[in-house]
């Protein structure tokens, strides 16, 4: 088979690769759609450590089961699926809480076993007993389905936030990552949702979706008085940072209204992860700040729900679809802000 091998940084290469074999427990899946992630371009940029090449990318997909040499798993032959990406070998205090996206006995797709950017991909049979392959069971489309993973971590965020009828939200980047917060935030019954990106074609994007403002982000900080304006002088309850940027950490704690809620859902760099930030904010204005990490099981289950009631804005979502060999083609696509998500299609 022919799948997209990651050698180092940009060095991601379309190759002739084994199509897994199974050994007992393990599941083959034939893999349908698989979206191209933040992590994915950041990982053919930077290269990251975690991962040893060669290695198969991809983790939000959608799939359907081929073979499958677990006779006692929750899915069979000709079901089609998504996955928890996140498996856990062992426990401890997290894993216990239910947390287990902060063990340290966990494993994950494409980082620590072969990804989807590839027609077939094995299961492990310890993800098969912990029943991490999900049945899809409505007719929505293998595309919009591989939504499932990003939209799970945007989960893991709210699950703290509270977000409700009461509230403004503030979105920081307008990025697929950030849309999918600002629909959430919608959907949880926001009163005003705000985006703010310094990409022009982001924001363009970004009116497609139901919100009630996009704001450019200004060297000047202009737009932080724009948010006070539409916000009464106050501000937002909820700020969300969905870029790697220390001035857009700073923003949040800015434009955040008194006993506001901010949650840092991107992180920096760890080449330059340290950012001067005013934390007085935090302090006179008794901010309530949180972070998040990748998802729980609990978020992945909610975020498969919400997929399959219809009542997520799918559709706006997926801008484009490669097939496999043109899969570098994405990150350009993604970096300019002309696509919001990229899907891959190693079938065609």
């Amino acid at each position: 088979m022919k799948a997209a091998v990651y050698f180092g940084k940009e060095d991601l290469r379309v190759i002739e690769h084994p199509t897994p074999s199974l050994e007992d427990g393990d599941v083959l899946l034939k893999i349908h759609a698989c979206s191209v992630c933040g992590t994915d371009l950041r990982t053919y940029r930077h290269g990251d450590k975690k991962i040893i090449p060669p290695r198969i990318l991809g983790h939000e997909f959608s799939a359907s089961v081929v073979e499958s040499s677990a006779p006692n798993a929750n899915v069979k032959v000709g079901d089609r699926v998504v996955m928890y990406i996140v498996i856990v070998d062992g426990r401890d205090r997290y894993v216990e809480m239910g947390r287990e996206n902060l063990t340290a006995h966990r494993t994950t797709m494409s980082y620590h076993h072969d990804g989807a950017f590839a027609p077939f991909m094995k299961v492990p049979a310890i993800a098969v007993r912990q029943n991490n392959l999900f049945k899809v069971t409505s007719d929505i489309s293998n595309e919009h389905m591989s939504l499932a993973e990003p939209l799970g971590c945007c989960m893991n965020a709210h699950s703290r936030l509270g977000i409700g009828l009461k509230d403004t939200v503030a979105v920081i980047g307008a990025g697929p990552i950030g849309m999918m917060h600002a629909a959430l935030a919608r959907l949880q019954g926001a009163q005003k949702v705000i985006v703010l990106d310094n990409n022009p074609a982001r924001l363009e994007i970004a009116k497609r979706f139901d919100i009630d403002a996009a704001l450019l982000v200004q060297s000047d900080g202009s737009h932080r008085e724009q948010v006070r304006d539409l916000t009464d002088g106050f501000g937002t309850d909820v700020t969300i940072v969905a870029v790697s940027a220390a001035p857009a950490q700073n923003d949040a704690l800015e434009i955040a209204a008194k006993a506001g809620r901010v949650n840092f859902f991107a992180g920096l760099p760890k080449s330059n992860p340290i950012a001067p930030l005013d934390v007085n904010h935090i302090h006179y204005k008794e901010l309530v700040i949180s972070g998040s990490y990748s998802e729980k099981k609990s978020d992945f289950q909610a975020s498969f729900a919400l997929l399959h009631s219809g009542h997520f804005p799918s559709e706006k979502f997926i801008t484009h679809t490669l097939p496999l060999d043109r899969i570098t083609e994405a990150f350009p696509l993604m970096e300019s802000g002309e696509a919001l998500k990229v899907c891959i299609l190693p079938q065609a």
